[in-house]
């Protein structure tokens, strides 16, 4: 992987061009911010308060789980960011040192596939938080937003500062108006009435699912850090504290609509300036869009080096509208669930690794593979399933039959993501110390 050179300032077309180290915590800080905060979430809260194959949370029990899932996940994303600062490398290319060159290949499809269902998520809430604010039909805001979408991936490092420089101050004033708008209004609803706390750690891996979905790409903007210290508190502290706010006022807007989250917009555009705030963080939403684009054309570099990344921008653009067209938001919850399962592992495969094994990684395209890696994070996905199955069709029901077959009955305060974290890094830790005690006995031998 090259390094930068101080006559570049935007991200080379190809793997093998210079990377530009141009990236200070403020420009880190407002990316990650504005990340934070998200259409999806005000509604995607839901997802907190009432978990999927858990029973629904009081109020307050969903603020303790946004807040602790966030904070987990968080710093989760700011951990994934460090071998990026570090290497200067993308996310899947980081995995070719853990993994080898080609068994990285599978974090990299299922990396794509992932965001590309980001994606279309995205563009479906901003057409329809767009339509309720303005007006229009729906097929022409995700039409309209795919092409901004598209646009804005073919300058990335020109997108962050420009997010830094206008759009953050706007969003925070946006934010704080409607929270204040939110929080002095009388509750329609009480969304807690018939909750508990006992699906409290299926909440939590909820928030922190959501956190978490952008661990496979945080090397792809920390690549270019000035620092390794900035882009681990930048994306830490950026993300937690919007997220957090994102998902509080979610609840607040929820409880004025009786927690029908196709209204969860309608209290917003009751406040006086209410229209206006909604239209800024409408538009502001492509940098959403703008991040799981771009990081699907860098993931999907991963396996095709020389391809342009503009070009695949394009065509990944293309194809997120069209589902945009397709989909509902109803579809998000159970998507949640399985995007935790495969991501938190893969997190805690590196971290465990990591600990044992101190010397550079090999991140050239054919590094030698690493199957035992793959099981470590095989193990943690069957781990985090066998907790917390979700209520994904098909998927989930799998799950759930074998949790039942084997006769595991998990206890209500055990937390999928974090048993899944520890025990995925325990495994790779375990295999990392099995790979290095072979390597120096092999080396002994060839010295006899």
């Amino acid at each position: 992987m090259s390094t930068s050179t101080p006559t570049h300032d935007e991200v080379a077309p190809t793997l093998d061009g210079p990377v530009p180290r141009s990236l200070g915590f403020l420009d880190q800080g407002a990316f990650w911010a504005n990340l934070g905060v998200s259409l999806l979430g005000f509604a995607g809260v839901l997802a907190v308060l009432q978990p999927a194959g858990a029973p629904p949370l009081t109020v307050t029990a969903a603020i303790v789980a946004t807040v602790v899932g966030t904070v987990i996940g968080s710093a989760m994303v700011g951990l994934s960011a460090i071998p990026g600062a570090r290497t200067g490398a993308p996310a899947m290319v980081v995995l070719r040192g853990l993994f080898g060159g080609v068994l990285s290949w599978i974090p990299s499809v299922l990396n794509v596939v992932q965001l590309i269902g980001w994606g279309t998520f995205e563009l479906v809430v901003i057409a329809q938080a767009g339509t309720l604010a303005i007006g229009g039909p729906t097929w022409a805001w995700i039409v309209g937003a795919g092409v901004v979408t598209t646009l804005l991936t073919l300058r990335p490092l020109g997108m962050l500062r420009l997010l830094r420089r206008v759009v953050t101050i706007l969003v925070a004033i946006s934010v704080a108006y409607l929270a204040w708008w939110l929080f002095t209004r009388p509750a329609a609803a009480d969304l807690g009435a018939s909750g508990s706390w006992s699906g409290f750690w299926a909440g939590t891996d909820a928030a922190i699912a959501v956190a978490v979905s952008w661990i496979p790409v945080a090397s792809d903007y920390s690549r270019h850090s000035k620092r390794v210290s900035t882009a681990f508190t930048a994306a830490t502290v950026g993300y937690g504290i919007t997220q957090i706010l994102c998902f509080v006022v979610g609840l607040a807007a929820l409880s004025l609509v009786g927690g029908d989250g196709d209204q969860v917009f309608a209290p917003m555009l009751a406040a006086p300036l209410g229209v206006v705030a909604l239209v800024i963080l409408t538009l502001r939403e492509t940098d959403q869009s703008f991040a799981n684009v771009y990081s699907t054309a860098v993931s999907a570099q991963n396996l095709l080096p020389r391809a342009d990344r503009r070009v695949l921008s394009l065509v990944i653009g293309a194809l997120i509208t069209v589902l945009g067209l397709a989909v509902t938001i109803d579809d998000y919850a159970v998507f949640l669930a399985v995007i935790g399962s495969i991501f938190v592992p893969l997190l805690g495969v590196g971290v465990g690794e990591a600990l044992v094994n101190r010397s550079a990684l090999d991140l050239s395209r054919w590094a030698p593979s690493r199957p035992l890696m793959v099981v470590a994070w095989v193990v943690g996905l069957a781990v985090y399933q066998l907790i917390n199955p979700g209520g994904a069709p098909v998927w989930s029901d799998a799950w759930t039959a074998l949790r039942e077959a084997i006769g595991f009955a998990p206890p209500s305060w055990l937390s999928a993501s974090l048993t899944s974290f520890v025990v995925a890094g325990l495994v790779a830790a375990a295999f990392a110390a099995l790979g290095d005690r072979t390597g120096r006995r092999e080396k002994a031998a060839a010295r006899d």
